[in-house]
């Protein structure tokens, strides 16, 4: 019988190498990338579905507040009761959901059916973000998995750094519906991928399922649940209103010019994560924590400086970039087999830290002034650091040097 804290391990039907599923594991990156463009891309897009649906920009902007709530709402209980199916089919019903929201979304002639439908999003979204860190690692040799959960995660900052730039631009040029429908299509191209390339595994045994409760309790994964809290509040808080920040600044860095900045830096950030996670996660996170605590500070000593601006931004972005990664790994090596319910409770938090980010930030622009963002980013960032230095015993112990040697699937692209 597995216990709570048992290792995921890779599939071995074919046992003995220990090939990395390249393509697999880019599909599943894919997947990210959708799913993180479906939730951000009406950011971009504000004045034209406002305009579009005869709306107020304010309420537009609740077209990604519903696709959070929607993920907050469904993640736990959606992965808990699939946790037990085979996992292919389960990516393939969260991805048509997905298709099913932007078809919608690109045709919907109303605001009610347009939150609706992205609430639904939302929900799928939860179900997938529960459940893709899992399938890559059992997809995934075990002396590998941190570097194939960097493959599988590399869609996140790509979305960022591409996909909602290009969605704007596409909105802006052709109309808000055409980059909804081409996400569609981007939607339908990853299902039929996932058909022919992903390999199927099988759900939890039943002998191992916790309670999701009682998955709270297992040793460290509290402490990485309020490490998430704390280090995603800050980001999200300054992320939402960097264009306020900007403006504040008055260091000639365009918000646009920024995001994407921040976006490439992310990516470099996936790179060094992939390249060192199997062999010193706990080292990487404090690590990427102190970065984003030098950007932060930075941010809020030198604001006037373009100088300065500039290589804070990559910081931030090159810190936060391995981030869903490392939090990703810590979560599934504490968690064990229980590792997607866990994973589905890491999405929870990241989704309230989104929430929470971006009502502290409206209430500090409102109230105190921009210059109060990165204040708030410094002092949460480096409360997270604190929290995580500490959590040695669990939730971020230091790695065993020594390569796993469990035998690993003969899975191929």
């Amino acid at each position: 019988m597995n216990t709570p804290n048992a290792p995921i391990c890779a599939t071995t039907e074919q046992p003995g190498t220990s090939r990395l599923p390249f393509f697999a594991l880019l599909i599943i990156a894919l997947a990210g990338f959708v799913l993180i463009a479906s939730e951000t891309l009406p950011a971009g897009l504000l004045p034209q579905i406002a305009a579009g649906l005869h709306i107020s920009e304010a309420m537009a902007g609740q077209l990604v507040s519903v696709y959070a709530l929607g993920t907050v709402i469904a993640a736990i209980p959606a992965t808990a009761t699939t946790r037990g199916a085979r996992r292919k089919p389960i990516a393939l019903f969260g991805l048509a959901g997905i298709l099913v929201a932007n078809v919608v979304t690109a045709v919907s002639p109303n605001i009610a059916l347009t939150l609706g439908i992205r609430a639904f999003a939302g929900a799928c979204s939860g179900l997938l973000w529960g459940m893709l860190a899992g399938y890559a690692r059992r997809i995934s040799p075990p002396a590998q998995v941190g570097r194939a959960l960097a493959i599988a995660s590399i869609g996140v900052p790509t979305g960022l750094a591409a996909g909602t730039p290009l969605g704007s631009w596409m909105g802006s040029a052709f109309g808000w519906r055409y980059s909804f429908a081409a996400l569609a299509v981007l939607s339908l191209a990853t299902i039929i991928l996932a058909v022919l390339v992903v390999p199927d595994t099988p759900g939890q045994p039943a002998a191992s399922r916790v309670p999701v409760i009682r998955v709270l309790a297992i040793p460290g994964v509290g402490l990485i649940l309020l490490v998430i809290l704390l280090w995603m509040v800050a980001h999200n808080a300054f992320y939402t209103y960097i264009s306020n920040y900007l403006q504040f600044a008055h260091a000639g860095l365009s918000t646009q010019t920024a995001l994407v900045l921040f976006g490439v830096a992310s990516i470099v950030g996936v790179w060094i994560t992939g390249s060192l996670i199997d062999r010193a996660l706990r080292l990487l996170l404090l690590l990427s924590i102190a970065t984003f605590v030098v950007a932060a500070t930075v941010l809020a000593l030198a604001h006037g400086s373009l100088v300065m601006i500039v290589p804070a931004v990559a910081l931030w972005g090159i810190a936060f970039g391995g981030a869903a990664i490392q939090l990703q790994t810590a979560m599934a090596d504490a968690s064990g087999e229980n590792a997607d319910v866990a994973n589905s409770l890491l999405g929870v938090a990241f989704n309230i830290a989104i929430f929470t980010g971006g009502v502290t930030g409206a209430v500090l622009i409102t109230h105190v002034g921009s210059q109060s963002l990165p204040v708030l980013m410094l002092a949460l960032a480096a409360l997270a650091f604190l929290v995580a230095l500490g959590a040695r015993g669990s939730g971020f112990p230091p790695r065993d040097p020594k390569p796993a040697t469990e035998p690993a699937a003969n899975i191929g692209a």
